[in-house]
């Protein structure tokens, strides 16, 4: 074989295994940002679960307080409005902020066992508000760890790879579960 022909297949040799190991690289990113985008879905199922469960507990803590909070009204209509809400809710950031609205609801039903001393002295509120304070919980873990997620993906979204990856996967933009400011003030109650 001539030298001209071996420099060529050498030449050739090289850019194939060049061509292979970009085209292997781009699977591999490919791979990588699908992962994440599922990542982040099972993270939200995770805290839509959690969310659930909240929303079982409530009406027997609903009913449990109704007893001693007759005039109390108000606070369990927006309580039953806001779960209906969260279940209509359409997209992610529908019930985020759907369950934002459920919380600002919620802490004023608990903060109902001020105003009634034997409501804080019954078992079975006693009992539904540890659930409920365990549920608050495993929610706060849920949504760090979406979160987490969501930041993972945003943040390949954002570099030169990515951008051009997740266009090519048709990944888009994550949505963060926040607590707006106007919902971080702590809310007040007044009988």
């Amino acid at each position: 074989m001539s030298q001209g022909i071996k420099t060529v297949l050498i030449i050739l040799g090289v850019l194939v295994a060049l061509v292979a190991g970009v085209v292997l690289w781009g699977v591999g990113q490919y791979n990588r940002v699908v992962t994440m985008d599922e990542q982040v879905k099972s993270q939200w199922a995770q805290v839509e679960n959690q969310l659930k469960r909240r929303f079982d507990l409530i009406p027997n803590l609903v009913e449990t307080t109704k007893g001693y909070a007759k005039h109390e009204k108000e606070i369990f209509e927006n309580i039953a409005n806001a779960r209906t809400k969260y279940f209509q809710a359409g997209s992610v950031e529908q019930k985020v902020a759907a369950a934002n609205g459920f919380e600002r609801a919620l802490s004023r039903l608990l903060m109902l066992q001020e105003q009634y001393p034997n409501l804080k002295a019954n078992e079975s509120f006693l009992k539904l508000q540890d659930s409920l304070e365990g549920t608050e919980n495993r929610i706060a873990v849920e949504r760090k760890r979406y979160n987490d997620a969501v930041r993972q993906l945003n943040t390949y979204r954002r570099t030169v790879v990515g951008r051009f990856i997740t266009a090519m996967a048709g990944v888009e933009a994550a949505q963060y579960f926040e607590v707006p400011e106007s919902q971080q003030e702590v809310p007040r109650v007044k009988f």
